[in-house]
């Protein structure tokens, strides 16, 4: 029997037509009245034009339940693929929510799983595009089990290629574990949520009342929960910052981070560094000041920028190497370390450390938060996590202490003693186990109580515990401190301290791995 060649052709065409068209121009149309693009639309818009190449256009499900052996589910409500983003191999998928809402079967998962392991066999960066009403409930234990199965794959690429999940629509129930398995989340301005359960839910088992974007929304998550990383306004601004992003990360954990030439003088030295931390140690200053004078062209890349404030964290390039920088803000909580920035700086020291990003700190907090809030939430368990994080790292580690350091919170803040390469601190620095108030009144007790005058005496014993603690040279006599420098010599200085580590190798005890302290 011969075959049609042109009829096959025809067919291909036919094919490859309904499943171009998704769930329709109907549900196309609401999807974009609810400002949202399209799956596809999507794709096109985050990658080099023409350059993305899907696979597994058509397959379909086998579900025969509930009716669905009437249901045409084109692509399986996922599109799968590679393409690049600015010359980079990236691979991706992009749930359709015109089809069957975009929801999760056993075909649909399968095609995640695929791209997902060949994402890990290349070595690249992947992303998910998640717009879906979550498990489709008509297949039941499949569903499930192929959220499993992503689930496990999130696991096993973790700290091996940067993992992004980008929220465009509803990402609900089982689905947001997955999200919350990789390294960075997305969210944008009032089309996004993620929730475990939805507020019908919450209002039949607790009777709280709670809108959409209340319980699950970019705001929500990127200021309260702290499960996402990034807040965008629009789609367009979603996938400027994901571009952004890449460009500071490897492929793999086995690559070094991109370099970029630098027209930065790696010896510019700025002046506003001489006034940028107040003489008065209780008057608060923008860190991100600072850190912005240091890196290259003032670009700082921040972080959970929205979260956690009394801790900023992102990423920069020093002499044009990436390097992920953390700092405590004096202007929120004093820069106290506290459960939450704790929790934030902690994860990002070591999504740094796994994918060899060297790690600068920027020192000035006075201690832990104090407080029952914190003791019962459980600040000794979560300040651990940092200790862990910071010591475990073997990325380099330069530290610079711009003023206060007081106690466990200098430990925490990546001291000598747990691996720091290269410590610089200001003329400014008070590296001490406490501040001078505090201290005077324990040190001092029985002077203070038997004084003629307590007020002067606590004064008098105050500043004499300030001139002789309270600066950097006790921390620089004993080599805990490397170099005080002049403020305007802390790009340079810093640039050099890279270099001069930059091919550092650390081995470590041979185990299965560590007990973090979650």
């Amino acid at each position: 029997m011969r075959v049609d060649i042109a009829e096959r052709l025809r067919e291909l065409e036919e094919r490859r037509r309904r499943v171009l068209q998704g769930g329709g121009p109907e549900r196309i149309k609401k999807q974009r009245e609810a400002g949202k693009r399209t799956a596809r639309e999507r794709l096109q818009a985050l990658f080099d034009e023409g350059s993305f190449v899907e696979f597994d256009q058509f397959v379909s499900h086998r579900c025969t339940e509930f009716g669905m052996d009437r249901v045409d589910a084109p692509g399986e409500g996922v599109i799968t693929g590679f393409g690049t983003i600015d010359g980079r191999l990236v691979y991706a998928f992009a749930q359709d929510f015109t089809v069957i809402g975009g929801t999760l079967g056993e075909m649909h998962a399968q095609k995640i799983c695929k791209v997902m392991d060949a994402a890990l066999k290349a070595g690249v960066p992947f992303i998910g595009l998640n717009d879906s009403g979550g498990a489709r409930i008509q297949e039941g234990v499949d569903a499930l089990h192929g959220y499993g199965n992503i689930f496990y794959r999130n696991t096993m690429a973790s700290g091996v290629i940067p993992q992004i999940s980008v929220i465009m629509g509803p990402c609900a129930g089982g689905a947001v574990y997955s999200p919350a398995l990789t390294d960075f989340v997305f969210m944008v301005d009032k089309i996004s949520q993620m929730f475990i359960t939805g507020p019908q839910v919450i209002k039949a088992v607790t009777g709280e009342e709670v809108t959409l974007e209340e319980l699950g929304g970019a705001r929500t998550h990127n200021q309260t929960s702290g499960v996402a990383h990034f807040w965008a306004q629009d789609e367009d601004h979603c996938f400027q910052l994901i571009r952004k992003l890449l460009s500071y990360l490897p492929d793999n954990n086995l690559e070094d981070p991109p370099m970029l030439q630098c027209d930065d003088p790696p010896d510019r030295a700025d002046e506003q560094l001489i006034h940028a931390v107040p003489t008065d140690p209780n008057r608060p200053y923008e860190v991100r000041a600072v850190i912005r004078a240091v890196v290259d062209h003032g670009d700082f890349f921040e972080v959970q920028e929205h979260y956690a404030t009394n801790m900023v964290v992102g990423f920069a390039r020093l002499g044009g190497r990436p390097v992920g920088i953390l700092a405590n803000q004096p202007r929120v909580l004093a820069g106290c370390l506290d459960i939450n920035a704790s929790d934030k700086a902690a994860r990002f020291v070591r999504f740094c450390d796994a994918f060899n990003i060297p790690l600068v700190t920027f020192v000035d907090t006075p201690g832990y938060l104090p407080g029952t809030g914190q003791e019962y939430g459980g600040i000794i368990r979560h300040g651990a996590k940092l200790l862990y994080a910071y010591s475990e790292a073997s990325v380099p580690k330069l530290t610079v202490i711009l003023r206060k350091a007081y106690g466990g919170a200098y430990i925490a803040m990546c001291a000598r003693s747990l691996g720091c390469d290269f410590a610089l601190a200001w003329p400014t620095a008070e590296i001490a186990v406490m501040g001078p108030e505090g201290a005077a009144n324990i040190i001092f007790r029985r002077e203070i109580r038997d004084s003629d005058d307590p007020i002067r005496t606590r004064q008098e014993k105050v500043a004499e515990y300030r001139a002789r603690f309270c600066n950097p040279y006790v921390a620089a006599a004993r080599g805990y401190v490397d170099a005080v420098i002049d403020p305007r010599e802390t790009r340079a200085r810093l640039i050099q301290g890279l270099e001069g580590m930059i091919t550092k190798k650390e081995s470590r005890p041979a185990k299965k791995h560590g007990n973090f302290p979650v």
